[in-house]
């Protein structure tokens, strides 16, 4: 992408009632860069990919996202943000590409069956759209948690446990999609498994 995409997180805590998960996370991120945000279960992990995504508030602190030098309102940069989570529901009732479909059209994506297809193919799940999301393996319903995260193309792509549930080939898809992510924009990895660090460029280690 030709302009130039800066993500700043400043002095960001996080509270559950009187415990206090997080304390004062700050880091600064633009186009081409990895964070791999580390840390032990609990250690807010994923809270702050949830803040940053505009889906949990912070006890305190900012998330601001510029294009261009002129900062985002949150609802104009939602469309840049994508999220890949273990607990991102999707319908196992539907088939993937009506769930897809689905999601396509409350983001206001406009897009073809073939564009779906070409999606579905692009995550390995080529050939398997007109199943039902049920008859699927826990891998095969994680690369479809891929496929909805990259339908809209987003600048800032973050990952909850990225290759939770893969085999080889599906770590190998996790390095495709973080490595054309880098032509694209940011992408921000929270992990427990020390494996996955290999991901970022830089590591930001959380409660130590």
């Amino acid at each position: 992408m030709s302009d130039d995409l800066h993500l700043t997180v400043y002095d960001v805590a996080i509270e559950y009632g009187a415990r206090r998960v997080l304390a004062g996370v700050s880091f600064e991120l633009r186009t081409g860069e990895t964070l791999v945000v580390a840390g032990a279960n609990g250690s807010g992990k994923s809270s702050l990919l949830r803040v940053i995504c505009g889906l949990q508030r912070p006890a305190r602190g900012t998330v601001t996202i510029r294009v261009n030098g002129t900062v985002l309102h949150p609802t104009e940069a939602l469309h840049l943000l994508g999220w890949v989570a273990p607990d991102l529901h999707l319908y196992r009732e539907l088939t993937a590409l009506e769930n897809l479909a689905f999601f396509a059209a409350v983001r206001g994506v406009r897009c073809t069956r073939a564009d779906l297809e070409a999606l579905l193919d692009e995550v390995g799940l080529g050939g398997r759209g007109d199943d039902l999301l049920a008859t699927y393996s826990s891998g095969m319903t994680q690369r479809l948690r891929y496929a909805y995260a990259l339908l809209h193309r987003p600048r800032i792509l973050t990952l909850d446990e990225p290759t939770v549930t893969f085999d080889a080939r599906g770590v190998a898809l996790v390095e495709q999609v973080v490595a054309r992510q880098r032509e694209r924009g940011i992408t921000i990895i929270a992990t427990n498994d020390p494996r996955e660090e290999r991901f970022g460029d830089y590591i930001l280690r959380l409660g130590l």
